[in-house]
């Protein structure tokens, strides 16, 4: 099997998680809705626990506070994005490739990965 790039398999560990995650919740769903669902595997059991807190809710507070700058910051996020890739940046094109000046890097991001 070939190496995947971390591009593809970012993408789908990504895809794999959001099937579990349905798939957990709309287990979820079940053991919630259905009291006679027996709620004992052969290795797990499922516990129902509720519990209650105070939670701060910014949205109640006087508009004069919320809209004051003084009392916000300034968050920085970075996230990646994948997307797959269309057919025009998939082909391949007619033009002979050019060396490509990443290959060292992508060579050493590889280096001692054990192909899937």
């Amino acid at each position: 099997m070939q190496l995947k790039p971390p591009a593809d398999e970012l993408a789908e560990i990504r895809a794999e998680i959001a099937r579990l995650r349905a798939r957990e919740g709309a287990l979820r769903e079940i053991l919630l809705r259905d009291a006679a669902m027996p709620k004992i595997g052969r290795f797990h059991t499922v516990d129902l626990v509720t519990s209650r807190q105070r939670i701060f809710d910014p949205r109640l507070l006087p508009e004069e506070i919320r809209l004051d700058p003084a009392y916000t910051r300034e968050k920085v996020t970075r996230v990646l994005r994948a997307t797959r890739k269309g057919p025009a940046q998939a082909a391949d094109s007619a033009d002979p490739p050019a060396p490509d000046p990443r290959a060292a890097l992508r060579a050493r991001l590889f280096a001692g990965q054990q192909p899937h």
